[in-house]
């Protein structure tokens, strides 16, 4: 039973952030799931992570809820929840995402749980450069009837520079960028870039939420 209380980025020359998705419900015809089941609080879980880096879900969890309140959703301070599962015996976000979407729903009040898992997160290097890279997918699923609302996915990336071509300033731009990696995160900014991406993207991001002034202008949403 649960209780009852609820840049120190000098050689980066490419930034990629690319955001996708596909809306999906029970008719498979985008949005109408959506709009018949329009969520007005939505509550994030902790990721899954598929990832090496053991930080990432906390680290993606910190960057989430921004996106979702410009889009027009009250969303559930993520660390109040965090805390008050791990309080009720679910330590790991394994086991958070077993909770059953009626307990969920009866516990919190939450009409949407968004479901993520992280994929990638972390720099990738290679010899002569290296690359950080974000990459998540994400599902909105309504908590009283079990649908999924809608999915989407996000990637984030960004690469060192070549040093001006030559095989000297390649070494000494890969080494400086492994020394700056150390100082400062990128996997922070670029979550955060890819979340944004994927909640506003123009053909397959959420529709604006009732807190957002254009909520009316969305005709995606009517």
């Amino acid at each position: 039973m649960w209780k009852n209380h609820v840049y120190l980025l000098p050689l980066v020359t490419v930034l990629v952030v690319l955001g996708s998705g596909c809306a999906t419900s029970p008719d498979t015809q985008g949005y109408r799931a959506y709009r018949e089941h329009f969520p007005k609080s939505v509550l994030v879980l902790p990721p899954l992570n598929n990832s090496l880096e053991i930080q990432a879900p906390y680290v993606y969890l910190s960057t989430v809820t921004k996106p979702l309140a410009e889009c027009g959703y009250y969303v559930f301070p993520v660390a109040v929840i965090d805390a008050f599962l791990k309080e009720n015996g679910m330590p790991t976000p394994g086991e958070m995402h077993t909770i059953p979407l009626d307990k969920i729903r009866k516990t919190t009040g939450a009409d949407a749980v968004l479901y993520v898992t992280l994929e990638q997160w972390g720099q990738q290097y290679q010899i002569l450069s290296s690359t950080t890279v974000v990459r998540a997918e994400a599902r909105l699923v309504d908590t009283a009837t079990g649908y999924t609302l809608w999915t989407g996915s996000a990637r984030a990336a960004e690469s060192s520079g070549d040093g001006g071509g030559s095989l000297v300033g390649m070494l000494i731009a890969a080494t400086i960028d492994q020394i700056a990696d150390t100082v400062s995160d990128r996997t922070h900014d670029l979550a955060h870039a890819a979340n944004h991406q994927m909640v506003f993207d123009d053909n397959h991001g959420l529709l604006l939420g009732p807190r957002n002034p254009d909520y009316e202008n969305d005709s995606r949403g009517r």
